[in-house]
């Protein structure tokens, strides 16, 4: 009786699909290790990301503020007045509370597309060209 569950279990494994590699030489599942001799030997990958976790996160978080049509409005206002505009003068082009302003420009700052300068009480924003280029440049590198 034992050796029959031992032949059942044998046979079990050899028959369901392993991703390890047998001890033939065989490739896996995904067709990337294969053993020969007991030494496991990889094999590149077919296609590779253009771009590094790194880049893929930075690019992200810029199209992401992008991704927003209060934020874009928002762009859109700092754009069309090519100076520093104060945040008091955006809350009051919206209908959204200082707040939901506050934290959109926010936002848009961590993205690296705007920034501001403080003057006394005052934020006074401006739209950072080369972060716009710079979005510009991530979607042509898409299409």
């Amino acid at each position: 009786m034992h050796q029959k569950q031992t032949l059942r279990a044998a046979s079990a494994s050899t028959s369901t699909a392993s991703p390890v590699a047998n001890v033939t030489g065989q490739l896996n599942v995904l067709g990337r290790i294969a053993t020969s001799a007991g030494v496991a030997v990889s094999t590149a990958p077919k296609f590779a990301p253009a771009l590094t976790e790194e880049e893929a996160v930075g690019q992200a978080r810029l199209l992401k503020a992008l991704a927003d049509p209060t934020r874009l409005r928002i762009l859109s206002l700092l754009s069309r007045y090519e100076g520093e505009v104060c945040v008091f003068e955006i809350v009051e082009s919206f209908t959204l509370e200082q707040p939901t302003i506050s934290h959109h420009l926010r936002i848009l700052r961590d993205a690296g597309l705007v920034d501001c300068r403080k003057k006394g009480l005052w934020a006074y924003y401006y739209v950072r060209r080369d972060a716009l280029n710079r979005a510009r440049e991530v979607i042509d590198a898409l299409a």
